[in-house]
């Protein structure tokens, strides 16, 4: 068969290209090994983590906060068969949902593993060993990544195990050992924090989601110790060992004391890799980088093979969902002749612990180092009414803005719903407002994005009103 477009991959970068070939008149054809299409995000990642985080956050909420509204109950309990089960079905939905979309935009998927020939041709290896071969102008690598581990660290997926199988444990650890104080290994936490488990987080660097905002950090570590969560900043992990149903983690402290930690589960969370087993890319000439395997690409995201590009997780910068989905558009755009754009500083970050926390644009670290010149504007959630009715007072929202131009240069929050709110942010700096823009803009009330008008108008000469 001859395509246009063959996508190697059906992630969220994959399938989305796909997709946006198929629109664009382009005949497309996209490869996945895995029986069903979405990827680690659809199948192993996002989708099922949020069900159980959204699980989760209701038991706790029942279990903590109903009495105070008014809600009284008895015999509560954590049914975890049927709370995985739920998160089962709601993968099965999210997937099946790409296959409709395939089908609706006349995408052809084939299952298997794709390797490449040449550059044009792509052997695609099937589950039950044959082999099929297809052509294509145009190849996009969308492959993504998976779990990073420690060479120190025996991950036998029982007992030390990683974000996978922490999707599908059929008990609620008594002591979950949690490497690793990013964004996964935390909203993995919380979740079982919230269901009763005690979890303790180690982390090498002096605070937890160390990429973001410090302030946002030092914020969400206070919130998670209130659901029993407890940390052990700027320690280095040396080893795990399991004898039985026991782990034993041992680590070192700052000031070079000898530790350990016993519990029922060891969670590793320390990132992702880039994922290009199989693919065959020495077959025409690609190489890829030692540190991480990623894919260099050029401006248009194409490799150093002409008609070859990479999207996602397998090449620099953040990985994340939407970061690929952004770079499959701009593939299959460009590849169709327009002149698609990506401001890659506009991609917001989100971390769906409770409060969830969000930021887009230049943290203050950033600008110190840039030595830009700005100014800053915050507004707590315990000053919002809407927060207050629901409860949920923990965090902040901050905007960073140019001294002179008073143009919005970073927006980092902390609070409840700062995932969808942090959209705000990106609309606003995609149009390069200012702050005083957003803070004569009317905001409904009571609603949580108050809380970001407030905080522009704390950045204007601080003007804030409810504080």
């Amino acid at each position: 068969m001859q395509y246009d477009v063959i996508v190697i991959g059906s992630g969220p970068g994959g399938y989305v290209a796909a997709i946006r070939c198929a629109q664009l008149g382009l005949k497309t054809a996209c490869i996945e090994k895995y029986p069903t299409l979405g990827g680690t995000c659809l199948n192993v990642g996002c989708i099922p983590s949020k069900a159980l985080l959204d699980s989760s956050e209701h038991y706790h909420n029942a279990a903590h906060t109903f009495a105070t509204h008014g809600i009284k109950l008895k015999d509560l309990k954590v049914d975890m068969p049927q709370m995985i089960n739920r998160k089962n079905e709601v993968v099965a939905q999210t997937t099946g949902g790409i296959t409709y979309l395939f089908k609706k935009n006349k995408v052809t998927s084939y299952q298997g593993l794709g390797s490449f020939v040449d550059k044009n041709t792509i052997k695609i290896k099937k589950a039950d060993g044959s082999e099929e071969t297809i052509t294509g102008k145009n190849v996009i690598v969308a492959t993504g990544s998976k779990p990073s581990s420690l060479p120190f660290i025996p991950v036998d997926k029982k007992r030390i195990i990683t974000s996978t199988e922490a999707l599908n444990l059929t008990e609620i650890p008594k002591h979950l050992i949690l490497i690793g104080g990013g964004v996964i290994g935390l909203e993995l936490g919380s979740v079982y924090a919230r269901l009763g488990a005690k979890v303790s987080v180690i982390e090498f660097m002096d605070s937890i989601i160390p990429t973001m905002d410090k302030q946002l950090g030092k914020e969400l570590q206070k919130s998670l110790s209130k659901i029993g969560m407890e940390f052990y900043l700027g320690h280095k992990v040396t080893g795990a060992s399991v004898k039985g149903k026991e782990v034993t983690v041992n680590f070192d402290s700052p000031k070079g004391e000898k530790l350990e930690l016993k519990g029922d589960y060891c969670l590793v969370a320390v990132g992702r890799v880039a994922y290009t087993d199989g693919l065959g890319l020495e077959n025409i000439g690609i190489k890829v980088e030692d540190r991480g395997k990623k894919i260099t690409v050029d401006s248009h995201l194409e490799t150093i093979v002409k008609g070859v590009y990479a999207i996602g997780d397998v090449i620099t910068g953040a990985m994340l969902a939407h970061k690929a989905e952004d770079e499959g558009t701009f593939v299959a755009e460009t590849i169709a002749g327009q002149k698609p754009h990506i401001n890659y500083n506009l991609i917001p970050g989100v971390v769906y612990t409770w409060p969830e926390v969000a930021s887009v644009g230049y943290t203050e670290e950033q600008l110190k180092e840039k030595g830009v010149k700005y100014k800053t504007g915050s507004f707590p959630f315990k000053a919002s009414g809407r927060a207050r009715a629901s409860m949920d007072t923990d965090g902040f929202v901050k905007v960073l803005a140019d001294t002179t131009t008073d143009e919005i240069l970073g927006m980092h929050m902390i609070g409840p719903r700062a995932a969808d709110m942090i959209a705000e942010g990106v609309v606003a700096m995609e149009y390069r407002a200012s702050a005083e823009d957003i803070s004569r803009m009317s905001h409904a009330h009571p609603t949580y994005t108050e809380a970001i008008r407030e905080a522009c108008l704390a950045a204007t000469a601080n003007r804030a009103i409810h504080i």
